[in-house]
């Protein structure tokens, strides 16, 4: 079609009136061979649809990584999946918002495993970008990673999907975080403590519904799920698809399965690094973030008044006084120590003005939200 084009490109060479008869067929063959050149794209995409091949191994898991200026954490992330052992192939598709930072850059152009997808910074979504992921995946499993978790080992992926190889009705499976080397030791503290409660519950699926929803502790259990570390089976999502959400797109999700029917797994072996010590303003935003996010999707409430608010932060306090005390670390990490206090004090106040959202919140909400001034960046 090219080789057509460029033989009416002669138009020197051509009397007058046949070029105003050659001029529209000119145009349809310029316009045919762009749009052979946009299918071709369109058929690379879609190539297990159509049963061709491209010179990459059908996956069994698509990896969905979005991003935006995710550096330099992002180039740990990448490099890791490079070395990941699973005994089946999988691709990486990274979706990148806008980043102006590298990221883009830092995906490996010359491994086939990889592709790149850009969306405008307006078109990002938790819950939507991740569906454009899994729409364009071609994997059996679709397992998700933040651009700032850093699997720990090789052996990430392998565990990851473990439960959904070995039962069927394992609908999706969220992963263990560790906090990074240079994290404060009360931020690894919660960390441990947080996984290794959930240990007790591998595998979680609703067998008494009259508990299940009498218990709110219990649902709390069953809802948790973190797309930091994740992956779901295909074809559970073609029926339950992410929902379009600011916020808590993986736990609105998680509860929509266990509803369902279906099991969520925990798969404590497969291990990312990912933690945040964040100062008490970015504490207050996130905290803002969670609770306003888990009361308005689940009816949770994190902190209902002022006096309890002050409560859990002195409650806390002491406690984090004694954890550094009995393990050294008012020696080893004094300032982090003496944040605690302040820390623990934004979390509650977080969890209150995102709760009970008194109105001067309406008119503040981008100061408040921390993922708001993220994505707007």
């Amino acid at each position: 079609m090219q080789r057509i084009a460029d033989q009416f490109n002669a138009r020197r060479h051509t009397p007058r009136r046949c070029q105003e008869r050659i001029a529209p067929c000119q145009r349809r063959a310029e316009a045919l061979t762009h749009s052979f050149r946009g299918s071709a794209a369109y058929l690379t995409a879609h190539a297990e649809e159509f049963g061709i091949y491209t010179g990459v191994e059908q996956p069994l898991v698509s990896v969905i990584i979005p991003v935006k200026n995710g550096l330099p954490h992002f180039r740990r992330v990448l490099d890791m999946l490079k070395k990941q052992k699973l005994d089946a192939p999988f691709e990486v598709i990274v979706i990148d918002s806008g980043s102006s930072d590298g990221s883009k850059e830092a995906v490996p152009g010359d491994d086939p495993r990889f592709r790149i997808v850009e969306i405008p910074a307006s078109s990002f979504g938790h819950g939507k970008t991740r569906n454009l992921g899994v729409e364009l995946s071609r994997g059996e499993y679709c397992a998700f990673l933040t651009h700032d978790a850093v699997p720990a080992d090789e052996h990430w992926l392998r565990e990851l999907v473990r439960p959904l190889r070995e039962d069927e009705t394992v609908a999706g499976v969220f992963g263990r975080h560790i906090a990074y080397e240079n994290a404060t030791p009360f931020t690894r503290w919660e960390l441990e403590t947080h996984f290794e409660g959930l240990k007790n519950w591998p595998k979680v699926k609703i067998t008494d519904a009259r508990e299940y929803v009498r218990n709110q502790g219990l649902r709390q259990v069953y809802h948790f799920y973190s797309d930091n570390s994740s992956c779901m089976r295909k074809s559970v999502w073609r029926e339950l698809p992410y929902p379009d959400v600011d916020f808590a797109e993986d736990q609105l999700w998680a509860k929509k399965a266990v509803e369902a029917g279906y099991t969520k797994a925990f798969a404590y072996d497969s291990v990312v690094y990912h933690s945040h010590d964040y100062s008490p303003w970015e504490r207050l935003q996130r905290s803002y973030d969670e609770a306003r996010a888990l009361n308005e999707l689940f009816g949770y409430q994190l902190c209902a008044t002022k006096g309890n608010a002050f409560r859990q932060a002195w409650r806390t306090s002491g406690r984090d006084v004694m954890l550094a005390w009995r393990n050294g670390w008012l020696w080893r990490a004094p300032f982090a120590s003496l944040m605690r206090p302040a820390d623990n004090l934004a979390r509650q106040i977080g969890y209150y003005l995102g709760t009970k959202r008194p109105r001067f919140t309406e008119r503040h909400e981008r100061a408040l939200s921390r993922d708001r001034q993220l994505h707007a960046q």
